[in-house]
């Protein structure tokens, strides 16, 4: 198992035990919420920690995989229409996805990248067009 996914089961265990107070945001007020899917292939939940852009009530996620060529399996999942759930600090949301495109993707696109300047360096890297994703609480979608 890769350093990286060793650190996401840690930090993931962390996040939970104390209810997001620890490990729940990464600085300069970018917070972290808890993405879990089920595998598209094995059917196993997986839970990713994520970098969220709050947009009202919903929650705007980026497709990076660090900037690799590659998208992250959480992606793949919700593409293959997996069911998910957030995780923010204790309260937990049912949510659907999708993928912000047009006018949406034009009004999000320069907010996430001034949000976390991660996210634009993470697209100039890679010649794929990461995708933000919006995460919509079922309960309003």
């Amino acid at each position: 198992m890769s350093f990286w996914k060793h650190f996401a089961k840690f930090h993931t265990w962390v996040y939970r035990k104390s209810g997001g107070r620890v490990m729940g945001e990464v600085g300069l007020g970018r917070k972290i919420l808890l993405l879990n899917t089920r595998g598209r292939k094995s059917g196993v939940l997986r839970t990713s920690p994520l970098v969220y852009m709050p947009d009202g009530e919903r929650f705007v996620v980026y497709g990076s995989n660090g900037g690799q060529e590659t998208p992250p399996a959480w992606f793949l999942n919700l593409q293959a229409g997996a069911v998910a759930e957030v995780e923010v600090g204790t309260q937990r949301h049912a949510v659907t996805s999708h993928v912000a495109d047009g006018a949406e993707a034009e009004r999000l696109l320069p907010l996430a990248h001034a949000y976390n300047p991660h996210w634009a360096g993470y697209q100039q890297r890679c010649q794929r067009r990461i995708p933000l994703v919006v995460l919509t609480p079922a309960c309003t979608a």
